[in-house]
């Protein structure tokens, strides 16, 4: 069990590729805690795993943050990584967009990380190697019709990772990751943005080089990697898992 006994926040932990993280995470030894806002979901995903605790709440709440941390220290003595999922889409291009449905995006894709950051980095930096993982996307670097606050936050994202590897490094890794299309509700509900959304997933599946969408599983055999000692070189490090289409 390469995490045996870390301790591991995992956010947006209730669905997609946030629950398939933390459940490969607990399977490699891992003690978790989890947070997400269905509670019924998270309430479950407790319970089928070891070691496992669900805080139930809103990433956008600073506090909230804090809680997570403050539950990582009260329920195990320590912190050793954080997995960092939430996300949303805010959908609609920028004239059409709410001002609420934008800041909603930026809080929860950007400031939430700044705001467990925050909480969590002094904890971290009290064990002889912490560790940072952002799901960032794709949208970071390819723009997707209808998507402003996505790409605008996940790009936010990735600049963030980049500088916080600067600033604790060397007992301190930061990275990030960005998948492109993964079956997930997320991509479904993303393709609600384009001219033709019955035919966008399955535009996309065809367009990957690899000719299939990613799944959870995809992703979670990456981020076990990164937030293990076998990637104990890598910090401030962008890792595209996108079946190639960002080269289409």
């Amino acid at each position: 069990m390469k995490l045996k006994d870390k301790v591991c926040i995992v956010t947006g932990a209730t669905s997609g590729m946030g629950k398939a993280i933390a459940e490969g995470l607990s399977s490699e030894g891992a003690r978790l805690v989890l947070s997400g806002r269905n509670r019924e979901s998270g309430k479950a995903l407790e319970k089928s795993l070891e070691n496992a605790v669900f805080v139930p709440g809103d990433v956008t709440d600073p506090l909230y943050n804090k809680k997570l941390v403050d539950t990582a220290v009260d329920t195990y003595g320590q912190l050793d990584i954080l997995s960092l999922n939430a996300g949303v889409l805010g959908l609609g291009n920028v004239v059409e967009l709410p001002i609420d449905t934008w800041h909603n995006a930026i809080n929860t894709n950007l400031s939430s990380l700044f705001y467990l950051c925050k909480y969590a980095l002094p904890i971290l930096q009290q064990q002889p190697q912490g560790n940072i993982l952002i799901n960032a996307s794709i949208a970071a670097f390819k723009s997707f019709p209808n998507h402003p606050a996505y790409c605008a936050s996940k790009a936010g994202a990735v600049a963030l990772m980049k500088q916080m590897a600067v600033d604790y490094a060397p007992n301190i890794r930061v990275n990030a990751i960005c998948p492109g299309p993964v079956d997930t509700p997320l991509l479904w509900e993303s393709a609600k943005a384009f001219e033709h959304p019955e035919t966008a997933v399955e535009h996309a599946k065809r367009t990957t080089l690899l000719k299939r969408l990613g799944t959870p599983e995809d992703i979670t055999k990456l981020v076990l990697f990164l937030v293990s000692d076998e990637s104990s070189w890598i910090t401030g490090t962008t890792v595209t898992i996108d079946g190639g289409i960002i080269n289409t």
